[in-house]
């Protein structure tokens, strides 16, 4: 929890309280409603639910709206309001190629096998305010409730876009991950032949040294803007570690739900939630690394937040070839949970195939080099690609 100092008398505590009571619950019900939120503020409302590690759009949007749109606040109210909640049971390990995808970008190159789904995004929209007609004081232009009703039900079409009118290859495509596996281009870690259990940091705070499962759920459940700076630091190459990265699959979908049923102890669906999936390729540049192969981070958060993924699966590599005296480990498990910072990383979303290709030329021109043969470009990354 935060910390929160009080000072002064009671009066004036109760009279400030009063203030934002007065300015929030006056305001007309049909712009400040619990639907209403959930569907203007969307991803405002994802944000709140990774941050607070609790999957309920409603009460995210009820503490949006109590804390007056105070993202960080909002997810206060609602990991506060977890820790009253009862731990009913423990859901089954998601598959995330189980995803029906809503988005689906690979920024590293143009044709990958299935679509390119851009989905509900303004990445490639002007920043440019849009102000609605008579958007001043109590002229305020608001839509009657029929058409209100109908921007409802539109709205639910383009989140559900139609899936019967999609294939499962293109709903639950080839990873980029596994082309570049068939290719030999990605080095391998050899993880444990056993699935160790994963660090519940609700239970317990992680500490270095921490296994990745800590990691990952430390920097899942972190502050976006935090995780943002963090990874911005390592761009920019303070410590000295300069990375030269690109995006292969950034996913935006739904996963299934399940736990164990208490009395015939087979896996039950109990619904399903939307999560962001990122993979983040490295070009490897240190002196005992294969420079001939790619590294590969991964990243999952609740919801549509691409930021927080795009962060975690870049930090997730850097974690990894951190050297033992680097202070990454302390700052990721420590330093990442209620902070504040901008970003530098939305660009990472659009088109890099061309540079992309530029570095599949260069492994392949070393790898050419290093073992005496005619050089081949893989058809994945042929002319169509140029």
């Amino acid at each position: 929890m935060g910390y929160s100092g009080v000072r002064g008398g009671m009066n004036a505590i109760l009279a400030a309280e009063r203030l934002v009571r007065r300015s929030r619950d006056h305001a007309p019900a049909e712009w400040a409603s619990t639907e209403q939120i959930v569907l203007r503020f969307r991803l405002a409302v994802d944000r709140i639910m990774g941050e607070a590690g609790l999957y309920d759009p409603p009460t995210a949007a009820d503490a949006f709206r109590q804390a007056e749109g105070d993202v960080l606040e909002a997810a206060h109210l609602v990991r506060a309001h977890r820790s009253t909640l009862p731990r009913l049971a423990v859901t089954e390990p998601v598959d995330p190629d189980e995803m029906v995808v809503l988005r689906r970008i690979v920024p590293a190159h143009r044709t990958p096998d299935g679509p390119q789904l851009l989905g509900r995004t303004t990445d490639y929209t002007g920043r440019l305010l849009e102000r609605p007609d008579g958007a001043q004081g109590d002229d305020f232009a608001r839509s009657p409730a029929g058409v209100e009703s109908g921007e409802l039900a539109r709205n639910r079409d383009d989140e559900q876009e139609r899936p019967a009118e999609r294939t499962p290859e293109q709903r639950q495509p080839r990873r980029f991950y596994q082309l570049l596996r068939d290719l030999d281009l990605v080095v391998e870690h050899g993880e444990p032949a056993e699935d160790p259990e994963p660090f519940d940091i609700t239970r317990r705070a992680a500490r270095p040294p921490a296994p990745r499962s800590a990691v990952l759920s430390s920097m899942a459940r972190a502050e976006t803007g935090a995780l943002v700076g963090l990874w911005y630091r390592s761009i920019l190459g303070p410590d000295g570690d300069v990375h030269e990265i690109t995006l292969g699959d950034t996913r935006h979908g739904r996963v299934p739900l399940r736990v164990v049923h208490p009395h015939t102890g087979n896996p039950v669906e109990i619904g399903q939630i939307r999560v962001t999936e990122v993979e983040g390729i490295e070009d490897l540049d240190g002196a005992e690394e294969d420079r001939t192969r790619f590294d590969v981070g991964y990243g999952l958060c609740f919801g549509h937040n691409e930021r927080k993924a795009i962060a975690m699966a870049n930090l997730d590599i850097a974690w990894r070839r951190a050297a033992p005296d680097s202070p990454l480990e302390q700052l990721l498990l420590l330093t990442t949970d209620g902070l504040d910072s901008g970003g530098f990383l939305e660009h990472l979303k659009l088109p890099h195939y061309v540079t992309f290709r530029s570095m599949v030329d260069r492994k392949i021109a070393r790898r050419t080099a290093r073992n005496s043969t005619e050089p081949r470009v893989p058809e994945p990354f042929g002319e169509e690609c140029r």
